[in-house]
């Protein structure tokens, strides 16, 4: 079986190089891509995690553990895991972690397994107990950040995301926007926190913590919190949902409330909803595809130097339901 090492023997590179060659970085010089690429070529070489399997005695899969695999976005990132994997054929096996409680459990359930690496989304607030697995095997965080623990993670642009939805509301003529979170010990919830104070301070707005929610991402909560917030001697004209799940909660409301509402996440059908709803959108495909590409990189090459944390960038979808401030309610511009 032909091997990194082969290849890059045969061009006269380091396997840093080929790596490089074969994942599409584009800081390589046109000569030493050549060279690369028709070793590749004629070595007939394909990145296959099977080789690291003989070499290690560890199984042929991938893990992974979300907090919910029926959520649209841990869905998605399952799936570009599995893309990758399938790639290289390689197969994974997926584990639903819906609290804390389980976390631990079903991980290391899954690690003893001897997996090549894993792939995790947290619902825990300490991840030291992985430190011995994480000398065993690449492990990678998405989604949210690894804590006690100094592994690879990657995730959304989740502070700067935020700080444009609200913004764009702003922009709009929105002066009483609210915030729509859940676990306030989340590092998502908190960064996505950070950029809607961000864009309200550089707006001159001063923040208000009543208009500031966390709660849990049941509909009823959802509800409950913002009939509260409508209720308020001076309601939000606008709503920043921080988490798909609270939107897709929050969208009955809107049929009786005129509202404005920008989601971090988009969903499936958000696009088909009355009013549609306008969110920031991620890629979770595209962040499981570079978590399992990060697996198999610390496989194939694990001297090199790795950048520990990658951000996916999200893009603004305007749909109805960011709309401006309605004539003669307070906050409108004119």
């Amino acid at each position: 079986m032909v091997s990194m090492r082969d290849v890059a023997h045969a061009a006269g590179v380091s396997v840093k190089t080929v790596s490089r060659v074969y994942t599409g970085d584009a800081h390589v010089s046109p000569d030493t891509r050549e060279r690369v690429e028709r070793a590749i070529h004629e070595l007939g070489y394909v990145a296959n995690g099977l080789a690291s399997t003989f070499r290690t005695g560890r199984s042929p899969v991938i893990g992974i553990a979300v907090p919910d695999i029926s959520d649209p976005f841990f869905a998605a990132l399952v799936q570009g895991v599995d893309a990758v994997a399938a790639e290289n054929r390689l197969i994974t096996v997926v584990a639903s972690i819906a609290d804390e409680e389980l976390e631990r459990e079903r991980v290391e359930a899954l690690l003893s397994r001897r997996l090549q690496g894993f792939v995790l989304a947290p619902t825990s607030h300490d991840h030291a107990y992985l430190t011995p697995w994480a000398h065993e095997l690449p492990i990678v965080f998405v989604d949210r950040q690894p804590i006690h623990l100094a592994v690879d993670w990657i995730e959304s642009d989740d502070e700067h995301g935020a700080y444009t939805a609200v913004s764009h509301l702003i922009a709009l003529g929105h002066r009483t926007v609210a915030f729509l979170g859940d676990n306030a010990g989340v590092s998502t919830t908190n960064a996505r926190f950070e950029g809607y104070r961000r864009a309200l301070e550089e707006a001159g707005i001063a923040p208000d913590s009543t208009l500031e929610e966390l709660v849990e991402t049941s509909t009823a909560a959802v509800e409950a919190a913002t009939t509260r917030l409508l209720q308020l001697s001076h309601p939000p004209t606008a709503i920043f949902s921080s988490n798909s799940r609270s939107t897709m909660a929050l969208v009955p409301m809107l049929k009786h409330h005129p509202v404005a509402v920008v989601s971090f996440g988009d969903f499936p059908l958000a696009d088909a909803l009355q009013p549609a709803i306008s969110a920031m959108a991620q890629n979770p495909r595209r962040i499981g595809m570079l978590a399992a590409q990060r697996v198999l990189d610390r496989i194939e090459d694990p001297e090199r130097d790795f950048p520990r944390r990658l951000e996916v960038p999200t893009t603004l979808i305007v749909r109805e339901s960011s709309t401006g401030v309605p004539s003669g309610v307070e906050g409108d511009p004119n």
